[in-house]
This record gives C-alpha cells, structure tokens and sequence, in this order.
C-alpha cells in the first residue's frame, strides 16, 4: 500500500472516531479491588485477557496508573484464564502505589505489559518448602499451587509482622499439604523469624527445594540457612526496573558473581548465588528522590 494513502485513511478513521472513548475501551479495568492490613495493601482483579492467556507462574507485568505515570513491575498472584484477568497485591508505599490505590472498580491502568521474565520452572521433586514474607506470600501463591498441582509434599510457610499483615491465609492453605505461620510479635502462628520454622523443618525432613519470596533480607537469611543444608533455593528479586526488556539495564544483579538482568534472565534466582547486599544497595539508590517524591504527593492531595 502506498504510504501517503496509509496516512490519509489513518486520519479519516481519526476523524469519525471518538477518540476519548476509543483511548477508554483500550483501558485495563479493575474488575475487584480489595483491601487488607488496615488499608496498606492493595488487591487488584484486572482485565488482560491476551495477558492471562499466556502467564504462567513466576512471571510479572508492568503496569502504568496513566499516561504520565511510572513503570511498575508486579509479580502476578493469580491469573484467570477462563475470566480474562491478572491479580496483582501491592502494599502502599510510594506515590506510584498511592495513585495504583486510588484506582477504583470499574476505572482501569492504562498500559499492562506481560508476561515477563522466565517462567518458575515447576516438576515433582519430592518435598518442597514454600517460605512467603509480607506481600512475598502474593508473588508464591501461583508457584505453591504449580508445586502442589505437579505432585510434591508441599509445606508453606507465611510470616508478616504481625497477625493483620497474613495475607492470601485460605488461598495458601488449600495449595499446601501444611501450612505454617510466623509472625514477628507472636499475634498468630509462631513467635519469631520464618527462619526459625524453616530450619525444624530442615533439621528434620528430606526437603528437596526451598523457594522463597519476600523483603530481601529474608531471602538473603533463608538462602545462608539453606546453604548450611545444601538444599536448592530459589529467590524471586525485585530490583529497580525500567523497560522490562534488559535494554535499560536498571535491574541488573549480580548472581554467582555474573552480571544478570532480572527482567530478562529471572526474575527469580539460585539463592546460593546471588549478591543480596549488592542488591539491598541498589534498591536504596534512588530513596531521597523517592521520599520527595513521596512527600510532594501528599502535599498536592
């Protein structure tokens, strides 16, 4: 087709449409929203279907609130193949999961690209632990449940600060042949670190795969425990993120003493090999930009 003809019948069809309306329907709506911890974290039901169809566990979408808003990447926790829509639990921590809060039912994202990054790499293996912390338990859900689905003795383990922060309870408990609760205060469940939990469970069972998902210095503490046992662990890391295709090169990370990038090779890892304090230092690069941030959002509302 001629390229001047192309144009002219793209600024026809501009012309009859309603552009508004046309930009609306091409919006990712929010289908459900929940919230839990007192308000501090968020559960979005989104509509995706093109996204669902394809999203297997382990891998993550990134979402924008509005045109001019920032590249979120979030582990899905649950797809929907038959509904046609992703799950996505976030805490509110910053301006950008302010303004994902402040989205109600029936508003929508409007870019949600996905999936990314590698699928969890799922077979029988035996016994599996599966160690969640805070909104970690999210991102472990869909991989508890492919473990579980494929035949392995699964055991959970769920810590949170206190009792008000366990999320996703009922939907662990049916993926887990146990499940096990820490809290920091003892609210519920056992007084102490998931750490300790994990190591009777070490010191006492044939475990064949630890996975664990969560703040970074759990991850880093579960994998030296591991280490100790010599049992495999896999870690899903949450650098700083961009573009989502390794281009950028923002969320690099350090594994085995390689150059990795967690959009493109993981996002998840061998516990055993990856450079947490490399990370953790990473991930506070950017705080004082953050905070202003943070703060000149709270001064506008």
């Amino acid at each position: 087709m001629n390229y001047n003809l192309l144009i002219v019948i793209i600024d026809i069809i501009y012309a009859y449409i309603d552009i508004g309306k046309f930009e609306e329907t091409l919006m990712y709506k929010i289908v459900n929203r929940e919230e839990m911890a007192h308000g501090t974290i968020v559960l979005n039901e989104i509509e995706a279907p093109q996204i669902a169809k394809k999203a297997k566990p382990g891998q993550f979408v990134i979402l924008m609130a509005n045109k001019k808003g920032e590249r979120i990447p979030l582990t899905m926790a649950n797809v929907d193949k038959e509904k046609g829509t992703i799950t996505i639990i976030y805490m509110i921590i910053g301006k950008s999961t302010k303004l994902f809060a402040s989205l109600k039912v029936g508003e929508g994202y409007s870019d949600v690209v996905g999936p990314l990054g590698q699928p969890t790499h799922i077979e029988k293996k035996g016994t599996v632990v599966c160690v969640g912390g805070g909104t970690g338990t999210a991102v472990l859900h869909p991989i508890t449940k492919g473990m579980y689905e494929t035949g392995n003795h699964v055991i959970s383990i769920v810590g949170a600060r206190n009792k008000d922060y366990i999320i996703m309870e009922e939907e662990m408990q049916k993926v887990s042949h146990e499940l096990r609760i820490c809290t920091d205060d003892g609210s519920k469940g056992r007084h102490g670190f998931v750490t300790e939990e994990l190591r009777d469970i070490l010191e006492t069972q044939d475990v064949a795969e630890v996975v664990a998902i969560g703040p970074v210095p759990m991850m880093k503490f579960v994998s030296l425990l591991t280490k100790e046992f010599n049992v495999p662990t896999i870690v899903s890391l949450n650098p700083i993120m961009i573009d989502g295709t390794g281009m950028c090169g923002g969320c690099r990370v350090t594994i085995g003493g390689k150059t990795k990038f967690a959009c493109v090779d993981g996002p998840e890892f061998d516990g055993h090999q990856v450079d947490f304090d490399g990370l953790m230092r990473r991930l506070q690069a950017y705080k004082l930009e953050e905070d202003k941030s943070s703060c000149a959002c709270e001064l506008e509302a």
